[in-house]
């Protein structure tokens, strides 16, 4: 059965357990496919790349939040209100 693969560059379980950071370093800053019996089993992904993920993850669930907020009367504050 094929599988999608969604990386470049793929590396079995035995290669990560020989050798985790050259697997890693492997991706060049990308995700490795990590594969077990030819199936992709997780991907391996630096740190810097999992990080840049998350802030846009959060980026987009702010987004969504204004989005939802957009419609709502504006209220005027100074900062002595505050």
């Amino acid at each position: 059965m094929p599988y999608k693969i969604h990386a470049d560059t793929t590396a079995s379980i035995s290669e990560l357990k020989k050798n985790p950071m050259a697997t890693v370093a492997a991706g060049e800053g990308f995700p490795v496919a990590v594969l077990n019996h030819n199936q992709p089993a997780f991907y391996c992904i630096p740190a810097a790349a999992y990080e840049e993920l998350l802030e846009k993850l959060e980026d987009a669930e702010l987004n969504r939040i204004a989005d939802e907020r957009s419609s709502q009367a504006e209220v005027t504050v100074t900062l002595d209100e505050l």
